[in-house]
């Protein structure tokens, strides 16, 4: 016995699209680049503030200072103090190189500790720090990173740290990738 509603499902399957629903379809295509492109104008228009793209090298305390109190009000600066030879910040400093990337409002740092004007405070059992301002107030003081992480950590346990105590912003928006178009034949 044979059902009439999945006897001619093959055939509805390998038939050829009409002209009509071709055209339907490159019309929805255009429709969703159009959509997609508005929203990324909209983002750009909504972002405010400035925007980075690598970590900053700070070479004195008053260069410290400066990047702190002179920062846009919504910006978030994240300084790592660190001394070469310590474990975990020649580490630390690569994941903020990647963090930098894809964090672009905020404003990541560096900085020796012995070049911060308080190198004393710093001993190497504290290194490496990180310090988190925002509008010229410190959010967060985490001493000694490596005691918070595992013997091996990355850029994504870094990123996974700071959004625990939530002080990361959202990523930046990534609009849909375009669809692969299929090969479709046409009537």
């Amino acid at each position: 016995m044979s059902n009439p509603q999945t006897d001619d499902i093959p055939d509805r399957l390998n038939r050829k699209m009409s002209v009509q629903e071709f055209e339907m379809i490159a019309e929805e295509k255009c429709l969703r680049k159009n959509r997609q492109q508005c929203m990324k104008e909209m983002h750009k228009r909504l972002s405010f503030g400035p925007k980075f793209d690598s970590v900053v090298e700070l070479d004195s305390a008053e260069a410290f200072l400066e990047v702190i109190e002179k920062a846009h009000r919504l910006t978030l600066v994240i300084v790592l103090i660190y001394k070469d030879g310590v474990k975990g910040c020649e580490a630390l400093n690569s994941c903020l190189d990647c963090l930098a990337t894809e964090y672009t409002s905020s404003k990541f740092c560096h900085i020796q500790a012995a070049a911060t004007g308080a190198g004393e405070r710093f001993s190497d059992n504290v290194l490496p720090t990180i310090l988190v301002y925002k509008a010229g107030k410190l959010l967060g003081n985490f001493l000694s990173m490596t005691q918070h992480l595992s013997e091996e950590f990355f850029a994504t346990d870094i990123e996974a740290f700071l959004s625990e105590y939530s002080l990361l912003p959202e990523k930046e928006f990534a609009a849909c990738p375009d669809e692969e178009d299929a090969g479709v034949e046409v009537e």
